[in-house]
């Protein structure tokens, strides 16, 4: 998507500070006890309150075999991403780490942003994870810049996340949005400076370091969304849309 006049970019923005609020208020709930089906209906709940459309709910990429069931995508400790919250409700416990993952359509225009946040309070190991991984996507949002390349943002955040030793996930990656959920380029968490799609002025994307604990190695759950560590080490993911504009990158799903 290239934003391409004033109304469109109001429009984007309004809608990244309505998704920035469904993700607080869908985070303020998460303590032990509560179950993950009361974050997806709590996500649910304000996405409607705005008057606006969850990108995610029947959403179907290409190649899944079914639409994706929820509104919110959870990823519990070992999940990296696209955990079914109302499927197969999970109840938290102290000590985890739960990532909320969203989308949000507001007149006609789509936004994804994700945050990982404790349940309670949790070890030191975990609060480096998700520190890293948060300081990794804001590394990635500064190298979004008209003129550099696509290779740009991944070699930016691989360089960063290396010598903590974390795993970076390569099935996944980020991408384009704005007019659907996922749009050319794909925005992988390594690469080489000066390489792939340039970047121009006005691309929408959805920038999210995937990082996991231990080895970079993901298995798939059968029911063809949920993405697990293979060793059963934590992973954390971080997500915000930007719009690239001249005078750098501008985060859209800031609160």
């Amino acid at each position: 998507m290239i934003v391409k006049d004033k109304k469109e970019k109001e429009i984007l923005k309004e809608a990244g500070r309505r998704l920035a609020t469904v993700l607080h208020e869908t985070a303020d709930l998460v303590h032990p006890g509560v179950s993950t089906e009361v974050l997806n209906r709590k996500a649910e709940e304000v996405i409607g309150m705005f008057g606006d459309k969850s990108a995610f709910l029947n959403y179907q990429p290409i190649g899944a075999p079914k639409p994706y069931p929820a509104t919110l995508c959870i990823a519990v400790n070992d999940t990296v991403v696209h955990g079914i919250p109302n499927e197969d409700p999970i109840v938290l416990k102290e000590g985890d780490i739960i990532g909320l993952d969203s989308g949000l359509v507001h007149k006609g225009i789509v936004v994804d942003s994700g945050i990982t946040v404790p349940v309670g309070e949790i070890d030191n190991a975990a609060k480096k994870l998700l520190n890293v991984t948060k300081e990794a996507l804001h590394i990635g949002i500064k190298a979004a810049r008209v003129g550099n390349r696509v290779g740009d943002i991944g070699y930016a955040i691989e360089s960063f996340v290396k010598p903590y030793g974390y795993g970076i996930v390569r099935e996944l990656c980020g991408h384009g949005v704005g007019r659907a959920v996922h749009e050319e380029p794909n925005v992988p968490n390594y690469g080489r400076p000066n390489e792939g799609p340039e970047l121009l002025e006005g691309m929408v994307l959805a920038i999210e370091p995937m990082l996991n604990e231990k080895s970079e190695k993901v298995i798939f759950d059968r029911n063809d969304y949920t993405v697990r560590t293979r060793d059963s080490g934590r992973s954390a993911h971080f997500e915000h849309t930007i719009l690239i504009t001249k005078k750098g990158p501008e985060i859209i799903t800031k609160k």
